[in-house]
């Protein structure tokens, strides 16, 4: 048990989805009983009253029947209850009940039961208001100095403040310059009304001001009114505390001093008679209620404070004396004397959670056992802690920062892609300029080892394929139970993916409430986007594809694109993507050579790597484990510049597009306003062709915003082709200089760091930003590359020149032996502050240029890549025969 909880005395909890709120808790001897017992009044929104008098057995117990007095249900919200001397001819005290339209006051007696069932206590209605307003809160008092009564003041929500002597109204004020209504106070020893505004002022109103103010009822003034003095009603004083208030209490130290206490938002302020701050405290948290109090010592004031992370902190002026923790975030506090037990703190949440409690702490019982003391051998330790260090560093190198121990036994996910098309296509709204577009169904299987709930399953594809559904849920109410999910992948528009690889993704949280998500990836068949074609003789792209095995048929590798009419497709065999592209594929007789040529130089990736694919399934499958692909001509990076530059020349008129739209939509409100002032005018006068000019600007901010969305999916398909153009270069890198998975992975994170291309952040500064960071660490020639100073800003390039560099360096660099790698293990010294950078690099080993010291650019740190990523040990599809 915590030192720092409160101590729970007595508590229930009240009605059955009630709300409360500050001013639904009072504490006073409602039933002026002779033995000076205070009783817990709560009123709540539903219209139930009720009175208790806690009478524990023992502490900790919980509500017993004899402790409700009374429960009375009044049918209309209660926003405020109190107690005081309400009634004339008489000083006992008397119940106030404010509702919404109606203020009752009511008188609690109780009777002495003759017989077990105990005493009976009754209410009886002795007065009440009708209200013409809305009510929003009241405060009462002794006001302008009168004896042995207490009178009421409602403030309802339009800011009007309404005065009732006891049974009869006396008058009512508006407040100057309201808004919403705020907390409401009485200062008995200055006779004023404080409250704070919606100006976030503190204000004070001295209740002569508002007695011989304006009559609120009275529209007109009479002439005695003009004539007299007082009669507009002004502020005593006020004080902006730049905040809302929550609450506002009134303490007196003694006859001569008072004390006005306000709860803002974020500080606590205490105020003096005349408005000036006493002091004030800065809140580390958002309170909830308060309540100061007088304190033990000389001139000091204590004061509760609750908040909303369940603590009650109690401050002596400014320093912070006790902090306790509570069961609920209350939303009233009160403290007072219940069954001879002084000091109780009675707090009351906004569901009903009415709880009495103390401070203090309770003895522990517990004694700590005698541990055998026994000498510490040093070395024996040492030993081992380098063993207990070894075992994390090598945990740490295979399964990356998190552990992934009891992933995949939760939920296993597996994927099955048709080998067949849909009987009747799936495909809608498509813009492929063929006949029928074909779909393939895909099959999500979900098997859950325990309870999971609200199990969420997102597919993706790389557009422009299109799924019927992507995002799938699952509630998995008992162990052991199996979802199986269907949808249907079709080409949606006529240019080609980047990829034929897909994604599905579960995420979902354990039952201890950790979130999980576990992936699977499945391969399309190239057969949903391509269709067997005419092989051509001639093209303007060319790469040839070196392996260590014979040629192997081309109708054994594509069985699904052999065409009747051909005999010769043992070694030539023609492709014809939907979007229209045509790609060839020849394989020698001779040497152990395959060439893939296309008029389009992105068209040749998706071929190129099925072939690969295909090749080392089909070797696989034969017994064969050497089998291995090589490229050796020449980097066709001049074609994939043309594609970086296309690209980029598309952002750039997207810039100028939006740029341009933006003046045009600016010059068009100017000619609304201009108009709309022209007939606003009393004089007509002429528009002076401003209609004209109207028209033609809204003409051209459509033809502009036309242009723009037009510019946007050309630069969404530009993109696309681009991202097919660098994995087809990456591939060829790798094959180029027998690269292993991991430093693949490393140029992939380089060149492909963006799923999205956008404006604020593109591929051209960001691919930049990766490359020279590749160079300055671990293909740097020299540590003065490596000291660099590394700047974290991304802009757009003014053009593709640099990067176009940076491209060609690292080619370089890794033809004369460079190696990939980030992992601070590596040979090359890691002196770099933080990944990224563009500084400019020489462009060759025989430039001696030095390199600036201020690098322009920023990329994402991928060091997490070189680490062996765990995969959920599902059963992903490996490949789909034709």
């Amino acid at each position: 048990m915590s030192l720092f909880k409160a101590r729970d005395w007595w508590s229930t909890i009240l009605g059955d989805k009630e709300e409360f709120d500050q001013g639904c808790l009072c504490l006073a001897n409602v039933d002026n009983s002779g033995n000076g017992q205070d009783k817990i009044i709560v009123g709540s929104f539903m219209g139930y009253l009720r009175i208790f008098s806690p009478h524990p057995a023992k502490t900790g117990d919980g509500a017993q029947a004899e402790d409700l007095l009374l429960e009375v249900d009044l049918r209309d919200p209660v926003l405020q209850v109190e107690v005081g001397k309400f009634v004339s001819g008489t000083e006992m005290l008397h119940l106030a009940v404010l509702h919404s339209r109606k203020l009752c006051v009511y008188s609690v007696s109780g009777t002495l039961g003759n017989v077990e069932h105990g005493n009976q206590y009754q209410m009886k209605l002795m007065y009440e208001h009708n209200l013409q307003r809305t009510a929003c809160n009241m405060t009462y008092g002794s006001f302008g100095g009168i004896k042995g009564r207490d009178l009421i003041c409602i403030q309802s929500m339009d800011g009007m403040l309404m005065v009732f002597e006891q049974e009869s109204y006396a008058f009512g004020r508006f407040l100057p310059g309201f808004l919403l209504p705020g907390p409401l106070a009485y200062s008995s020893r200055t006779d004023s009304f404080i409250t704070v505004s919606s100006c976030r002022q503190v204000e004070s109103y001295k209740y002569q001001v508002l007695a011989f103010a304006t009559d609120a009822d009275k529209r007109q003034e009479t002439e005695q009114q003009k004539l007299g003095s007082g009669k507009r009603l002004v502020v005593d004083w006020t004080l902006n505390i730049g905040e809302q208030a929550l609450d506002i209490c009134i303490v007196s130290f003694n006859q001569s001093a008072s004390s006005v206490f306000v709860l803002g938002e974020r500080n606590f302020f205490c105020l003096k008679d005349n408005g000036q701050i006493r002091f004030m405290k800065k809140l580390d948290w958002s309170p909830s209620c308060f309540l100061p109090y007088c304190s033990v010592s000389e001139g000091t004031i204590n004061t509760l404070i609750a908040n909303h992370n369940n603590m009650l902190h109690i401050y002596q002026d400014v320093t912070l004396k006790w902090a306790t923790q509570l069961p609920h975030i209350p939303v009233a506090v009160r403290v007072g004397c219940l069954h001879d037990l002084k000091g109780v703190i009675v707090t009351l949440s906004d569901d009903g959670h009415l709880q009495c409690s103390y401070l203090g702490t309770d003895p522990s019982l517990f004694q700590a056992p005698n541990v055998e003391s026994r000498e510490l051998n040093y070395d024996e330790l040492d030993v081992e802690m380098k063993e207990l260090q070894k075992i994390i560093k090598d945990v740490n190198k295979s399964q990356g920062v998190w552990p992934m121990t009891e992933r995949e036994d939760d939920l296993n996910v597996s994927v099955v892609v048709s080998p067949n098309f849909d009987s009747v296509s799936q495909a809608t709204d498509v813009e492929v300029g063929t006949d029928l577009v074909p779909s393939v169904t895909v099959k999500v299987t979900l098997q859950n080892r325990v309870i999971l709930q609200k199990a969420k399953l997102s597919v993706y594809v790389q557009p422009p394929l299109e799924l019927t559904c992507d995002q799938f849920t699952f509630e998995f109410m008992t162990p052991d139970l199996t979802r199986t999910v269907s949808f249907s992948v079709y080409l949606k528009r006529s240019y080609t993916p980047s990829e034929l690889e897909g994604n599905a993704v579960v995420s979902y949280s354990r039952p201890t409430g950790i979130p999980r998500v576990i992936q699977c990836k499945f391969r399309l068949p190239l057969k949903l986007i391509c269709l067997p074609g005419q092989p051509s003789k001639t093209a303007s792209h060319k790469i040839t594809i070196d392996t260590n095995k014979s040629p192997v048929s081309l109708l054994s590798l594509f069985p699904g694109f052999a065409s009747q009419s051909d005999d010769d497709q043992v070694n030539v065999m023609g492709f014809h993507f939907l979007g229209g592209a045509r790609v060839t594929l020849l394989a020698s007789k001779t040497s152990q050579r395959y060439r893939i040529q296309s008029e389009q130089f992105e068209d040749l990736w998706l071929i190129t790597n099925e072939l690969i694919l295909r090749l080392q399934e089909y070797f696989e499958k034969q017994g064969v484990k050497d089998f291995a692909c090589s490229f050796s001509g020449s980097m066709p990076l001049q074609e994939y510049f043309e594609l970086i530059d296309h690209h980029f020349e598309l952002r750039i008129n997207g810039e100028k597009l939006e740029e341009l739209l933006s003046e045009r939509a600016v010059q068009f409100r100017a000619i609304q306003r201009r108009l709309l002032a022209r007939f606003k005018d009393k004089t007509p006068a002429p528009l002076q062709h401003l209609d004209t000019l109207l028209d033609g600007t809204y003409k051209q901010v459509i033809a502009l915003a036309d242009a723009v969305e037009e510019n946007q999916g050309n630069l969404f398909q530009s993109f696309t082709r681009l991202k097919s153009a660098t994995h087809l270069v990456i591939l060829l890198i790798g094959l180029w200089q027998k690269l292993s998975a991991d430093q693949v992975a490393i140029l992939e994170a380089a060149f492909l760091p963006l799923q999205e291309d956008t404006q604020e952040l593109g591929w051209e500064e960001t691919v930049d930003a990766a490359i020279s960071h590749l160079l300055k660490t671990c293909l740097s020639k020299s540590s003065k590359e490596q000291a660099l100073n590394l700047n974290s800003q991304l802009n757009i390039p003014k053009d593709t020149s640099q990067l176009k560099k940076h491209i060609t360096l690292l080619c370089d660099r890794l033809a004369k032996g460079g190696r990939l790698c980030l992992s601070t293990d590596a040979a090359a010294p890691q002196t770099m502050v933080m990944p990224g950078g563009c500084t400019t690099i020489p462009e060759s080993d025989l430039e001696e240029r030095s390199v600036e010291q201020d690098s322009t650019e920023l990329f994402t740190n991928h060091r997490h890549l070189t680490a062996e990523t765990p995969r959920p040990e599902v059963s992903p599809l490996q490949g789909v025969s034709e």
